[in-house]
């Protein structure tokens, strides 16, 4: 399964099913379940379904903050040159978090062994 790295704050909103956009800089075709990673920790601490990845013009952005969740004041601009929503569902917050070994060099996806789950 593939694991995806979401910074603190962003990673409990998508688990809370507040947050259905992680926004990143770049375009993904995986879809399907993934297992969220929470950044710094060395933890798996859920999962979610990528249903869609969407490119984003400025105005919706700004007009989707229910979505991505990030304070109107920090969209004057996109936050990216190309700035994408990567969309989730099904999200599921694991009871006891999943340690896992972080490999060197991995900063969005990381490549997690059938045997930790």
């Amino acid at each position: 399964m593939k694991g995806l790295i979401i910074k603190s704050l962003w990673i409990e909103l998508i688990l809370e099913g507040k947050k259905v956009w992680e926004i990143r800089g770049s375009n993904t075709n995986i879809r399907g379940p993934v297992a969220l990673i929470k950044s710094g920790s060395g933890k798996v601490i859920g999962e979610a379904n990528i249903i869609d990845s969407k490119e984003l013009t400025l105005e919706v952005y700004q007009t989707s903050r229910k979505f991505h969740c990030v304070m109107s004041e920090d969209s004057a601009q996109l936050p990216y040159k190309r700035t994408y929503a990567w969309v989730f569902d099904k999200t599921n917050i694991y009871k006891e978090p999943i340690p896992y070994k972080h490999p060197m060099g991995a900063v969005i996806w990381v490549n997690l062994s059938d045997s930790i789950f």
